[in-house]
This record gives C-alpha cells, structure tokens and sequence, in this order.
C-alpha cells in the first residue's frame, strides 16, 4: 500500500473569537477539504472560559479533529500527542470508508474478528509512519497569550522533533492571529525545519482581537490541494489531486 498525505491544522488558542467568521463553520469546510482541524486550549489559573471551550470543542468537532484543554505548563507533551491521535483517527476513517468499499456493507474495523481487527491496525500504524504530514500551526497571539508564547515554541520544537523521527515526510507552516498588520500573518511558510522558529517568535506582536474564524481560512488557502479519501489510502496523485479553491 502506497503512502498517501495527511493534513492539519493545529489551532493553539486561549479564548473565544471576537471578529470575523465563525471559526466552526470555517473548521468544517476546511474538512470538507480533506484538512483536519486540531485545537488545543490553553489555559492558566485553573480557568478557561465556558464559552471558549465550547468554541474549542466545536471546531475541533466539525473539523473532524481532536480538542484538548491544558496548562500552557503541559502545551509541549499535548501537541505531540494531539497530533499523534489525529493522525491515527484520520488513517482509521480512511481505512473504514475503504472496508464498506470491499465489503459492500457498513461495517468499521471494531466489527473486525480479533485477528483481522490486528492486521488493519498494523497497517493504519504502517501509514502513521510513512504518510506524508503537513501541519499548519495556527497560533493566537491576542493581548492573553503573551506571557504562554514561550511556552508554545518551545512545544513546536518537540513536535518538530517528534515527528522527524517518523520515515514519512513532515512539512510544518506557522500563522499567528492577529497579525501586525492584518488579521491573519504567516509566520513561516512551509517547511521541514521547525527551529526557524527560534528567530522569529521574539519579535511577535501581541494584539487584543481574536479573528479565529478568518484566522482558518486563510490557514485552508494556504494548503494548494487536496485527496479524497480514497487518493489518500492509494497515494494516487494523478487521479485523486483536486483544487482546494
């Protein structure tokens, strides 16, 4: 089996939107584009807001992706493992989609006998390692997360490293919302080398908006295409490439 190419966007982020579209509905057309929405929230003093975490969960829901709420003190062990656990549940959707093809049935692979169940995982584990990955890290730079954007570099770097351990291909791309002087500005453009970074996060401006919603589109634009489902498992670039926009 070929290896095919995975998309994220990993959204890190400690509050609600306040300007622009809404970020769920903007999270569940970037899904519809074969890209994945990840969000982490970060949280400090024992506190997040009811209303942020209800956004967080809901665009990581309509994303198709993973929310999890930390202690900036935790952020770097949570975006490796948010990103790990996104990887997997994307390849086993796949996966699924692929057995109801055989089949000819609704079935997903837990309906699997014990033994058959083992080789499909060893082959979504096989794809985790050797699929192509790309992730777009969105980061809130809104006047609250001043004092965690150390703390969030510093976790980009051990995702970096983590994932660069892996035989497949690793592509990362980083924007901040808001930007200095727009909503949404990038950061660095994609690349496989995450500890670009270490320049550039000093000079970051802190602004008091939260554009999450606009934030995401310009994130999806930034990715120039996509795979079905099917191309993704096949890694058919000919015929599965579409237009992302």
């Amino acid at each position: 089996m070929k290896k095919g190419n995975l998309k994220q966007i990993l959204l890190i982020t400690d509050g609600c939107s306040n300007q622009g579209e809404d970020p769920v509905a903007m999270a569940a057309l970037a899904q519809e584009k074969g890209i994945t929405v990840n969000v982490i929230g970060v949280m400090e003093n024992d506190t997040i807001d009811e209303k942020g975490l209800q956004e967080i969960e809901g665009i990581a829901s309509s994303g198709g992706g993973i929310s999890q709420v930390v202690y900036a003190t935790q952020l770097s062990q949570t975006v490796q493992m948010v990103t790990r656990k996104a990887m997997t549940q994307t390849l086993q959707g796949v996966v699924n989609k692929e057995l109801r093809q055989i089949l000819g049935k609704e079935v997903d692979m837990e309906e699997l006998p014990p033994d058959q169940r083992g080789e499909v995982m060893e082959v979504v584990d096989e794809l985790g390692e050797t699929a192509d990955v790309e992730v777009l890290v969105l980061i809130d730079t809104s006047a609250s997360m001043k004092t965690k954007l150390p703390t969030v570099k510093e976790a980009l770097l051990d995702l970096s490293l983590s994932l660069n351990a892996r035989t497949g291909n690793n592509r990362f791309s980083v924007f901040v919302f808001p930007g200095k002087k727009k909503e949404v500005e990038k950061l660095l453009d994609w690349t496989p080398n995450m500890e670009l970074l270490s320049s550039i996060f000093p000079k970051l401006a802190v602004g008091g908006i939260t554009p999450t919603g606009p934030a995401l589109r310009v994130a999806m634009s930034h990715f120039k295409a996509k795979r079905s489902l099917k191309g993704l498992l096949s890694g058919d670039d000919e015929q599965y490439l579409e237009e992302s926009m």
